[in-house]
């Protein structure tokens, strides 16, 4: 029983080698021809290097797929509601009534950058308007003594 054993696993492997033996003994007969080219001088070489750069660029498409990867199933359904999916998040609901978004598909059609934009817009408008106010009255924030030079000129 024993030699049976043996000869069933190694029957087995051998059942894999020679696919890979198939694949190895045809890969040798390919390589086979650039040798015998390489040979006989360097323009089979520079031809050989000719077929390998195609390969190369036709494998960089494959690689930058690769780091494309996919998200996968969404967890979530697009119309799924905001303060459902946030319900523990007080300042993100802040936010999503800011924004008036509602859904998750609306507030997927923002970037990151827009969302940004649009929450400071309203700091940005304030802040200025701190210093207008503050150049009126010949006071300015810290750092900031050019811009009531600027704006007294501008009001003069």
């Amino acid at each position: 029983m024993a030699k049976k054993k043996v000869p069933v696993k190694k029957v087995k492997p051998t059942a894999k080698k020679p696919a890979a033996a198939k694949s190895v003994a045809t890969k040798p007969t390919k390589k086979s021809p650039p040798k015998k080219a390489a040979a006989k001088g360097k323009a089979t070489t520079a031809k050989a290097a000719a077929k390998a750069t195609p390969t190369k660029s036709a494998a960089s498409p494959k690689s930058s797929s690769p780091p494309e990867v996919t998200l996968g199933r969404p967890l979530v359904t697009q119309e799924e509601k905001l303060y459902m999916l946030f319900h523990d998040d007080y300042e993100a609901r802040q936010v999503f009534e800011f924004l008036r978004v509602d859904t998750v598909a609306d507030l997927v059609r923002l970037s990151q950058e827009e969302i940004v934009k649009v929450l400071t817009a309203p700091v940005r408008r304030t802040v200025q308007r701190i210093r207008q106010r503050l150049a009126e009255k010949n006071r300015s924030l810290q750092g900031d003594e050019d811009f009531t030079r600027q704006h007294k000129a501008k009001l003069s």
